[in-house]
């Protein structure tokens, strides 16, 4: 295990397993990338321009949404005022990644304290997030990071990578790229989980992915024209039930704003294709995971 280099006081809220992922899960894993088709999308629509001076840009890298999708255009999930049109009902996660949700939400259950996990909560979204060098007009760019964010979705936050080690930080400050800020920092390991929840690691901090390392030499099999993988990071959030939209039922100007995205992932997915034809049944109820009783 590779240990967290702690800047600052240390707080309840963290776990993390640098051996999560065992090698059947891992190949499993494996074999349903292949299968995927991730999209690049831009940062904004007609409905939701550039700010004034400011240029459309697409994200920095291909993603895939399981569960429900977050698509940029749309601004993201922001409770409280931001929960409307937000979150566009995607597919469900492959038996693998169900199964691992499982065990962490078990995991959650068991090690963080009941205030850190709100009624209801559940892990029913994944980001899949593409690592790596981008082709664009014969050059190749390095364009595995993330920015300063915050995660506005209520409760824990789970993250299973794969390939290259990250350098994950948890910062004070939104400063790009400053290590005066730097609270905690971990390397994420191939087939690790990071858990992190409370106020400490939610909203009093911003978390970053400072940079993706190339000793293993590692690339993923993942069908992106002019993209090349190194890492794979899946975090799981909660959305609650009743903020999750199919795609017929949007709004209608954010139905237009993303309409070309879900034809695109229709071409390679049966279930979108069934999602833009209105011909998914609806979606079954959830019943929230119940915490152990205490010993």
């Amino acid at each position: 295990m590779t240990p967290p280099r702690r800047l600052g006081a240390h707080a309840p809220g963290l776990h993390y397993n640098p051996r999560f992922v065992g090698p059947e899960d891992r190949a499993e894993i494996l074999a349903w990338l292949r299968t995927l088709h991730p999209i690049w999308e831009e940062r904004y629509s007609d409905r939701r321009p550039p700010p004034p001076g400011q240029p459309q840009r697409s994200l920095l890298r291909p993603v895939y949404w399981l569960g429900n999708w977050q698509f940029a255009c749309l601004d993201y999930y922001r409770p409280p005022a931001g929960v409307d049109d937000r979150c566009v009902r995607a597919e469900p996660f492959p038996p693998v990644l169900a199964r691992l949700v499982r065990q962490v939400e078990d995991l959650v259950a068991r090690r963080f304290p009941p205030s850190f996990v709100p009624p209801g909560w559940r892990l029913n979204t994944c980001l899949v997030n593409l690592y790596g060098d981008r082709f664009e007009n014969g050059k190749r760019t390095d364009v595995a990071r993330v920015g300063e964010h915050k995660d506005f979705e209520p409760g824990p936050v789970a993250s299973i990578s794969l390939g290259e080690r990250a350098l994950f930080q948890f910062v004070t400050s939104r400063q790009p790229g400053s290590r005066d800020g730097v609270v905690l920092q971990q390397w994420l390991d191939d087939g690790s989980l990071q858990v992190f929840a409370g106020d400490a690691w939610k909203r009093r901090v911003f978390h970053r992915v400072q940079r993706v390392d190339r000793r293993a030499g590692a690339t993923f099999d993942v069908p992106v024209a002019g993209f090349e993988t190194r890492r794979v990071n899946f975090t799981f959030r909660h959305v609650p039930e009743e903020h999750v939209i199919p795609f017929g039922k949007l709004a209608p100007e954010a139905r237009e704003d993303v309409r070309r995205y879900v034809e695109e992932l229709a071409r390679y997915s049966t279930w979108f294709a069934a999602e833009l034809r209105g011909t998914n049944p609806p979606a079954p109820p959830s019943a929230p995971r119940s915490r152990p009783a205490s010993p």
